[in-house]
């Protein structure tokens, strides 16, 4: 059993027990076709021979970027998000353009948005931000060594550069005042396996 918070969580997956269930698409149905994603209505036959609808939102991908400067401080954008209507505090990311390569896609990211550049920009690791009902990828980049240059916003972009020290950001996690889920899971990556060591 696990205490989170006074709940009690049963552990009950087995560490190394591989589940074998999948769901086999018999037909799909795209319902929406935009700029940035796509809706179908996938019917999919289940283990017990049941069958199911799942909505699903195509995304081409994106990738996300942990800037850091000379003296340790993390470069954050701050913009308004309609979707959620809040002004959120964020890494720069971005979304892949056809036939970009994640590595191209974070360092024109990382210029369009905080007005720098980068030659030593590494790849981590990658995340599914709403795998219940989204294929999208982030792809986290780290990029290190930043040249100042001028920033390259898209028309309809309204970004704020913020600099923050690792543990300011810690806090904010904890106080809510970060609540970008590719954010949040980069800056605790970073303070655990870099800069918190």
């Amino acid at each position: 059993m696990l205490k989170v918070n006074n709940l009690i969580i049963s552990k009950s997956i087995k560490r190394g027990v591989s589940m074998k269930i999948v769901e086999r698409t018999i037909k799909s149905d795209k319902l929406y076709q935009g700029k940035i994603i796509n809706l179908r209505i996938d019917t999919v036959e289940l283990p017990d021979q049941k069958y199911s609808k799942r909505e699903i939102i195509e995304h081409p991908g994106a990738v996300a970027v942990i800037p850091i400067t000379d003296d340790n401080k993390i470069l954050m954008v701050k913009q308004y998000r309609k979707s959620v209507e809040e002004y959120l505090l964020e890494i720069p990311a971005g979304k892949l353009e056809i036939g970009e390569e994640p590595l191209e896609c974070a360092a024109r990211e990382l210029l369009e948005e905080t007005g720098y550049k980068s030659n030593n920009i590494k790849y981590l690791f990658e995340i599914f931000p709403s795998p219940g009902f989204s294929n999208e990828s982030i792809s986290i980049f780290i990029a290190n060594d930043l040249i100042k240059d001028v920033a390259k916003p898209d028309e309809d972009e309204y970004i704020e550069v913020e600099e923050y020290e690792i543990g300011e950001l810690i806090n904010m996690i904890g106080q809510q005042k970060i609540k970008d889920a590719k954010t949040i899971t980069s800056i605790l990556y970073i303070n655990n396996y870099t800069m918190g060591k």
